[in-house]
C-alpha cells in the first residue's frame, strides 16, 4: 500500500532563498524529471505550477511539494502552492544536509539541494510536517519575528553599553559610577548627553545638577581631557540607547498583545513573563504537533539520546532539538531556582542534587518538568496552578 502510494507521486524538492529558488522533480524511483530556477515572484511560481501540473498529468502522478524550511524564505512560494490546495511539506535542513553527506562527491549547489529535498520527501513521507496556513500558525510567526527584532535590540544595547562604559571612563575616570545608582538608566543617559565629561559639568553655571566634590575639589587642569570627538561619541552612545528603551518597551507591548491573541496563559507560570512566554509560542507553533510530552521534550532536546551496544544501555544528554525553545525553558528554569524564586522548584533542584547529580544535571531534570507543565498548559489552554 505504502509502495504504490510513492509510487503515484511526483515529489517536487525546492531549495529556497530570498530572492531565487532551485526545483528538482523526481518520480518514486528517485529518476529526475525537472530542474528548474526560479525567482521569489508569482509569475515564476506560475510558470514553475504549470511546468509541473503538466508533467504530473503526463505521468499520472500526484504532484507533493517539499521546501526547505529556512527562516521563512519559502514562506511566499509555500503559501502560494497551498492556497491552490497543493500538498505542501516542510523539510528540516538538517535531513538535507544529512543526504547530501551520503553522497560519493558531496557537491553544494541549490539544485543539489532540491534534489536532496525530494529525496527525503521520498524516504520520510509520513514524518516530514505538513505546511498550513492557519491563526495558529500566522501568530507564531508574528511572535518569532518580534522576538528575534528584540534579541538583537538587546545585543546592540549590550553593545553600546560596554562602549559607553569604555568611554565614560576615558571622560570622568571610574567616579563616574558613584554619578547615579546604574549608569544606563534614562535619568542618567540624559545625563551623559548634556555633559559627556567631567569638564563639562564643572563648567556649567547651571544648580543642577549637584557637582560631586571630587570635581568642584580640583582645578579644571586636573580633570580628564576629552576631545569634541569622544564627547559626541558618548552623546550618540547614549541617543541610541534611549531609542532602544524606547523600542523594547514598545515590543514588550506588542509581545502581550500577540501573546492574548493566542489564548494561551504561559504568563502565569512562575518565572515565565511576556517575553519568555512569546518566545516559547513562537518556537512551539502549534501544540497539537506533539501527541505527548515526550515528543514535546523531544522536540526542546530535553530527551535523553540513547546509546546501546551489546549489553551496554546508557542515555547521555543531547544537544539536537530546538535550542531556543530549549534556550527559553532554560532561562524559565534559573528564574524558578533564584533566591525569590519558587519554593517546590528550589526543593526538586536541591534534591536532585542531593542525589549526587551535577548542578547543570539537577537543572535539566527541572527543564524537563516545565517541559511537561507547559505541554499540559498549552494543551488545554489553561493557566498554572501549583
Amino acid at each position: 500500500m505504502q509502495e504504490s502510494r510513492q509510487l503515484s507521486r511526483l515529489f517536487v524538492g525546492v531549495d529556497v532563498h530570498k530572492d531565487n529558488h532551485a526545483a528538482v522533480a523526481i518520480n518514486g524511483f528517485g529518476a529526475t524529471l525537472l530542474q528548474q530556477e526560479l525567482g521569489n515572484a508569482v509569475n515564476d511560481f506560475e510558470s514553475l505550477l504549470a511546468r509541473i501540473q503538466t508533467l504530473a498529468a503526463e505521468h499520472q502522478l500526484t504532484p507533493l511539494f517539499g521546501l526547505e524550511d529556512t527562516a521563512g524564505s519559502g514562506d511566499f512560494l509555500a503559501r502560494f502552492l497551498a492556497t491552490r490546495g497543493l500538498e505542501v511539506r516542510t523539510v528540516n535542513p538538517v535531513l538535507v544536509k544529512r543526504e547530501r553527506r551520503y553522497e560519493t562527491h558531496p557537491e553544494k549547489s541549490d539544485l543539489a539541494d532540491a534534489l536532496g529535498v525530494a529525496r527525503v520527501l521520498i524516504q520520510r513521507i509520513d514524518s516530514v510536517p505538513t505546511y498550513s496556513v492557519t491563526e495558529t500558525t500566522e501568530l507564531a510567526k508574528d511572535l518569532r519575528a518580534v522576538v528575534n527584532d528584540r534579541t538583537t535590540l538587546v545585543g546592540e544595547q549590550t553593545r553600546l553599553k560596554n562602549q559607553l562604559h569604555a568611554l565614560l571612563h576615558r571622560s570622568y575616570g571610574s567616579p563616574y559610577r558613584t554619578l547615579f545608582r546604574t549608569p544606563f538608566s534614562k535619568k542618567a543617559l540624559l545625563f551623559w548627553q548634556e555633559f559627556p565629561s567631567a569638564s563639562t559639568l564643572r563648567e556649567t553655571r547651571r544648580r543642577s545638577p549637584v557637582k560631586p566634590s571630587w570635581i568642584t575639589g580640583v582645578s579644571l587642569t586636573e580633570l580628564p581631557v576629552v576631545s569634541p570627538t569622544v564627547a559626541n561619541q558618548i552623546r550618540r552612545k547614549a541617543s541610541r540607547l534611549l531609542a532602544i528603551r524606547d523600542e523594547l518597551r514598545e515590543i514588550g507591548n506588542e509581545l502581550a498583545d500577540l501573546g492574548a491573541k493566542t489564548g494561551q496563559h504561559l504568563t502565569t507560570l512562575p518565572g515565565c513573563g511576556t517575553i519568555l512566554s512569546g518566545a516559547v509560542l513562537a518556537e512551539v507553533k502549534d501544540i497539537q504537533r506533539f501527541s505527548s510530552p515526550a515528543a514535546f521534550a523531544k522536540y526542546a532536546g530535553l530527551a535523553p539520546r540513547k546509546l546501546e551496544s551489546g549489553k551496554r544501555k546508557r542515555h547521555v544528554k543531547t544537544r539536537s532539538g530546538n535550542r531556543r525553545l530549549n534556550l527559553a525553558l532554560h532561562r524559565i528554569a534559573l528564574t524558578q531556582i533564584s533566591n525569590q524564586g519558587v519554593p517546590k522548584a528550589k526543593a526538586y533542584f536541591q534534591k536532585k542534587v542531593g542525589e549526587g547529580k551535577s548542578k547543570l544535571h539537577a537543572l535539566t531534570c527541572l527543564k524537563r518538568q516545565l517541559s511537561d507543565i507547559i505541554w499540559s498548559m498549552l494543551k488545554g489552554h489553561r493557566a498554572y496552578y501549583p
